[in-house]
């Protein structure tokens, strides 16, 4: 791919950025676009003969639809058609495979109309096509379906009992292992705790609500637009679903108003959308309501028993770690929770056992560091109960146990300045002023507590594809499939590839969200920076290399015999190093050649060899103060100070900014988001922004970001960068429950810490007849 695909107009810096280096704080080369609304979205891509998809969704949670009568939304003026599974005329494969995409779970992926079968609450029933969104939403209510209902059963605790070991397991994840003897260690020591911790069902709200908009070409080819976190995993998705040829779909998501997860795997608005494109040969766009946005995957109720023992002198003897989470009927999707256990502290007796209950729900999907943000917080909070019991510090009872190596694996670490971390950000919080007691600190009518926790989560590196092509005027155009969801994806890329070929940054071009541009991995678990930021930097290295030899090939050339080292690429020149004024333009280079441009291409896979030798995660501390009015069951987050290691930061700035973004969404994930279900309908009832709380601006308060000095060539030899994507939340609501419980005493085991919990107490977690795990 030589130059910038229509309609994507992919941004570069604004005039006066120039050059940049690693970890400088430069703003998003796509903030303008942003601001000022030059940056479609899925749902903002036009076409000539463009119809509107409106989905209807059923209403029950298991059964069958036994009648659909579509007569009265077919006589609203302007309706075209009424999708149902009775009258879809596009055919669709009938195995499963062809139904995966490429981060499908274990199972059964859902087909929207594709049978009768019912299989969850708010499932798409129906698809009103119009010639105005309008006609279509109308019609969409006229809609009217019978069923044969079935008996459902949404409520994981109740069934904690039936629980079962996961299906064949999906790429990447690990199945929990055991060392030594926990039970008998637990058993046998002097100080011990046992607890069981619960986290309720959350639901992603990007604000981009999820869209496709499908434009049907004169040829049949399909233009997609597509809110999704991999434009080539949407067209694998539906080339193998409607028996496609790839080439006859492209699928284009230049810019992503958040999915944090939500965007993974393709969406039902994207079959829909296709299948009506398809039967109708016209455009379609379907977009979801904020309801619908319900009406899909979330992060997963998860429920979990830990046991922890030490000495008296505080060195960890035990952990037990054993967690149970919903899935659907479907699908056996599955999370890291325990694993996390096994890892973070040094322990020679180590207990890890994670079972699934399937549910008449949606399978479960990623939601911003998926298992680690109900792992991590359940460990955390026991940790915290371990040490008061030991009488210790928590700081002091994490540092006692802090893990040199990887406690199950005894593998070294790749890099771990945890210990930079606990220090740095010990230092900036005042830890050192915090007594120990409950109930020790007062201002006025609320209680102050302080709480702090360790998170971590995986250093992922996965193989991609990058493309760099050098103009003769001096523009370099970098190309990969990847995508930007708002973490700044755009800006890092155009800055590693600026840095390397020495150019100011208005000058470098990031071409990303196409699937037509070389392969680039699901944009997810904090991989980005370390597997497509590699890919540039080796990228540009090889044109690095080739301009240095057709340099060489210049009469009486300076550069003859010379290696790569012993040259800079600066200011659109290459010349010695540290010698800028003896050297030549690339222009002049290329006109040497003959050329207009030149192009190279890299593949980046993982070391594994070398990787696998090593354990590979990001690292942070999170300190926290409190404030709580105990007579109304009020928690307020004044302050937060995040110190993370995430190896080298190349952009200071995007970087802060998702941790930022992390520590507000714990924080939110603390006090404030749980979705409810009236599991006699089985049905989620607070779908909307008015009754699904998330944090707001008032519940936001100071948060401090240190980012501790690292520097990983193990993950990322080109970069020695790791990600920041998910790191962010890890921890911070254990630490929040960890400083509820330093100001008032009371133990919360569960999230959300809403005002009734602190009020009457933890409610929601059996505390009678736990499963025994294996």
């Amino acid at each position: 791919m030589t130059d910038l695909i229509p309609d994507l107009r992919a941004p570069s810096a604004p005039e006066g950025t120039g050059r940049v280096k690693s970890g400088m704080p430069v703003s998003r080369v796509d903030g303008r676009a942003k601001v000022t609304g030059a940056a479609r979205y899925a749902a903002e891509h036009a076409a000539p003969d463009l119809t509107y998809g409106v989905v209807v969704s059923g209403t029950v949670a298991k059964g069958r639809i036994k009648t659909i009568d579509t007569s009265a939304a077919e006589a609203v003026p302007g309706v075209i058609a009424v999708l149902t599974h009775e009258n879809r005329k596009v055919k669709m494969r009938g195995n499963d495979l062809a139904y995966k995409d490429m981060t499908a779970p274990a199972g059964s992926p859902f087909r929207p109309l594709y049978s009768d079968r019912i299989f969850y609450s708010g499932q798409p029933v129906a698809l009103v096509v119009a010639e105005t969104f309008e006609a279509a939403r109308h019609a969409a209510s006229l809609v009217s379906l019978t069923y044969d209902v079935e008996e459902h059963d949404t409520n994981l605790l109740a069934n904690l009992g039936r629980a079962y070991k996961p299906r064949p397991l999906k790429a990447g994840f690990t199945p929990p292992s055991s060392k030594g003897d926990a039970d008998a260690a637990w058993d046998a020591a002097p100080v011990k705790i046992e607890a069981q911790y619960y986290n309720g069902v959350e639901h992603h709200n990007p604000m981009e609500m999820h869209a496709s908009t499908v434009v049907y070409g004169e040829d049949g080819h399909l233009t997609v637009y597509d809110k999704t976190q991999s434009s080539q995993n949407s067209r694998w998705y539906i080339s193998h679903a409607f028996g496609l040829s790839k080439d006859k779909v492209t699928v284009r998501n230049p810019y992503v108003g958040g999915a944090f997860g939500s965007g993974l795997r393709p969406q039902y608005q994207l079959p829909l959308a296709v299948m009506a494109a398809l039967q109708l040969k016209r455009s379609v766009r379907v977009v979801l309501t904020r309801q619908q946005m319900f009406s899909f995957g979330h992060r997963p109720e998860t429920w979990h028993r830990i046991k922890l023992a030490a000495d008296r002198d505080g060195q960890l003897s035990a952990i037990v770690h054993e967690a149970i989470q919903e899935t659907s009927r479907l699908e056996d999707y599955v999370e890291v929770v325990v694993n996390w256990s096994g890892q973070m502290y040094a322990c020679d007796n180590i207990k890890l056992a994670y079972e699934l209950v399937g549910t008449d729900r949606y399978t479960p999907i990623d939601m911003r560091a998926p298992g680690a943000a109900h792992g991590v917080h359940a460990l955390e909070v026991a940790m915290d109960e371990l040490a008061y019991e030991l009488k210790m510090d928590p700081l002091a009872f994490r540092l006692k146990n802090y893990a040199e190596k990887n406690p199950l694996e005894d593998k070294p670490y790749s890099s771990k300045e945890l210990r930079q971390c606990y220090q740095l950000g010990s230092e900036r919080f005042g830890w050192k002023d915090r007594p120990i007691e409950p109930r020790s600190m007062r201002d006025g009518e609320e209680l102050v507590g302080w709480g702090m926790a360790t998170g971590m989560w995986d250093s992922l590196v996965m193989v991609a594809r990058v493309s760099a092509v050098l103009h003769a005027d001096g523009r370099l155009v970098v190309s990969s499939a990847a995508s930007d969801i708002g973490t700044g994806t755009y800006t890092v890329m155009s800055m590693i590839a600026a840095e390397a070929m020495g150019l100011p940054m208005e000058r470098v071009t990031f071409q990303l969200g196409d699937s037509t541009l070389p392969l680039a991995p699901v944009e997810g678990g904090s991989s980005h920076v370390s597997t497509v930021g590699s890919g540039v930097a080796g990228a540009c290295e090889k044109l690095q290399k080739t301009l240095l030899k057709m340099a060489q090939a210049m009469p009486d050339s300076i550069f003859r015999k010379l290696q790569l080292r012993q040259v800079e690429f600066n200011d659109g020149r290459i010349h010695l190093r540290g010698q800028p004024d003896n050297g030549v333009s690339l222009s002049e280079v290329l006109a040497h050649a003959g050329k207009d441009r030149v192009e190279e291409k890299f593949l980046l896979t993982p070391q594994m060899l070398k990787q696998r030798k090593y354990s590979r995660a990001v690292h942070s501390a999170v300190f926290c103060e409190v404030r709580v009015n105990e007579k109304l069951g009020i928690v307020r987050v004044t302050r937060v100070v995040n110190a993370v290691a995430a190896g080298r930061i190349i952009s200071a700035k995007t970087a802060e900014s998702q941790i930022v973004g992390g520590v507000v969404w714990g924080i939110s994930q603390a006090l404030h988001e749980e979705t409810y279900t009236d599991h006699r309908l089985g049905r989620f009832m607070n779908h909307n922004y008015a009754e699904y709380h998330v944090a707001v601006n008032a519940d936001i308060h100071d948060i401090q970001v240190i980012f501790a000095d690292e520097d990983d060539r193990v993950v990322s030899k080109q970069l020695g960068a790791k990600g920041v994507g998910e790191i962010g939340i890890v921890g911070v609501a254990a630490a929040v429950s960890n400083a509820i419980f330093h100001a008032t005493g009371k133990r919360l085991r569960t999230t959300p810490m809403s005002p009734d919990k602190l009020l009457l107490g933890d409610h929601e977690v059996p505390l009678h007849s736990p499963p025994e795990l294996n």
